[in-house]
């Protein structure tokens, strides 16, 4: 089998990824900063990395093996985490900034930790 610098699909798959990664790391960080007040949806995001939605999907779910979505949450997730234990930001405004609705925002951050955000920064 040849490896990643011999073979251009696997290449280009794997700078597709990083450069998702990159690109999240940048917008979330637009969003905490207030640079931009609404999440990107995975559309959006494709269309600025270049490649369909689909094409972005399927090299996602095949490079690192879970579907692209999984870790735009994940790095909200992180965000918040480090919100709510590295300031003294008010919960609901950090959902605000996050641009979720407060109730909404603890349902999801439950889903992902076991614990509402109140729990956690305990």
């Amino acid at each position: 089998m040849k490896n990643i610098e011999t073979n251009p699909l696997l290449k280009r798959n794997v700078e597709i990824t990083r450069d998702y990664f990159a690109f999240l790391d940048r917008h979330l960080s637009d969003i905490v900063e207030g640079k931009t007040t609404e999440m990107l949806k995975l559309n959006e995001i494709a269309d600025a990395l270049c490649v369909s939605h689909k094409h972005l999907t399927h090299t996602i779910q095949q490079t690192m093996g879970q579907h692209p979505c999984h870790f735009y949450d994940l790095k909200i997730i992180e965000i918040a985490k480090e919100m709510l234990l590295g300031t003294n930001i008010p919960i609901a405004e950090i959902a605000r900034k996050l641009t979720y609705d407060p109730s909404n925002f603890s349902k999801f951050f439950k889903k992902w930790t076991g614990e509402t955000p109140g729990e956690f920064r305990k």
